[in-house]
C-alpha cells in the first residue's frame, strides 16, 4: 500500500481488490497520472492513468473508480526501463 493515497507516477495493480469490475482477466496495471480531489464515497477514489502492457508501455488512458484499500504496487517487471 502507498499510505493514505497513491501519487502520480505510482504503478498500480487494479484488480478485484480495488473493484469487482476488474476481477480475473480484467485486471490492469496502471501508471497513475492524477487522482480526483472531489470527495467521493468513503474509501473510494477516481484515478486517471495509463494502462501498461507487459513491457511497461502505455496502451490506453483510463479513468477508474476504485477502493483505495484495494490498491497495491505493481511488480517491478511492469515498470518501464529508464532510457540512458
Amino acid at each position: 500500500m502507498f499510505g493514505p493515497l497513491p501519487r502520480p507516477g505510482d504503478v498500480l495493480v487494479i484488480d478485484e481488490r480495488a473493484s469487482v469490475q476488474f476481477a480475473g482477466d480484467r485486471a490492469l496495471i496502471v501508471r497513475l497520472i492524477t487522482r480526483a480531489r472531489e470527495p467521493t464515497c468513503d474509501g473510494w477514489i477516481w484515478l486517471t492513468g495509463y494502462v501498461l502492457d507487459q513491457r511497461g508501455r502505455a496502451t490506453e488512458k483510463r479513468e477508474l473508480y476504485v477502493q483505495v484499500a484495494g490498491l497495491r504496487p505493481a511488480p517491478t517487471r511492469h515498470r518501464p526501463r529508464q532510457e540512458r
